[in-house]
């Protein structure tokens, strides 16, 4: 494995803190159907593992959105490549994110959302960023809090690469990775285990 990436949320961890959230969400939204709202690409893979565990009658819908200009340019306005095929209105909608950081764009979205009159607009977020944010955002359910680094991995990409990583990678050396784009190829077979120190003889998993 690279020394210029390590594992930082693990796929079993991952998988936890998922059951956990949608045991939260269950609760929190029961007797209702929630529309769950995800935004293309990278939050896609966190909203089919997510879903799965709210025992709810729910929705789902994707959007797809380009920013204008950079990110400091566009303040966080953006254009909307795909929008919603569900009518929201009067709806409990719940926007799922891969990862929030400066949360310039979630909250212009959030806006364009309430203005089509839902009954209520959450968000939950596998990862938040929340050394990065610019401007006040109330996350209600968030799986990770995430460090300032850049991260790779269950639909977060490098230039439309490494979504399907099971773990999310936290990148040490982006240059390196920019010089080698396959510098992360052996983390698609899964970084190992380490064995427990009480059962030494177990072989390492994949």
């Amino acid at each position: 494995m690279s020394e210029d990436a390590s594992v930082l949320f693990g796929r079993e961890d991952i998988r936890r803190r998922i059951e956990e959230l949608g045991r939260d969400i269950t609760g929190d939204y029961e007797g209702r159907a929630p529309v769950l709202i995800s935004v293309l690409k990278g939050g896609s893979v966190f909203l089919a593992d997510l879903m799965r565990q709210i025992h709810l009658p729910i929705a789902i819908d994707y959007m797809s959105i380009s920013r204008y200009g950079g990110a400091a340019e566009s303040m966080g306005r953006v254009r909307i490549v795909k929008d919603l095929e569900v009518d929201i209105g009067g709806r409990d909608v719940l926007v799922v994110e891969d990862i929030v950081d400066t949360g310039l764009t979630l909250s212009y979205l959030i806006t364009v959302l309430e203005s089509r009159q839902p009954a209520s607009v959450e968000v939950c977020a596998l990862l938040d960023k929340s050394v990065r944010r610019i401007t006040p955002l109330p996350i209600r359910y968030v799986g990770f809090d995430c460090p300032d680094v850049f991260v790779v991995g269950y639909g977060l990409d490098f230039q439309e690469r490494y979504r399907n990583l099971p773990d999310i990678l936290a990148v040490q050396d982006l240059s390196a990775l920019a010089a080698d784009p396959d510098l992360l190829v052996p983390y698609l077979g899964g970084a190992p285990r380490a064995v427990p120190a009480s059962d030494p003889g177990r072989e390492r998993r994949t």
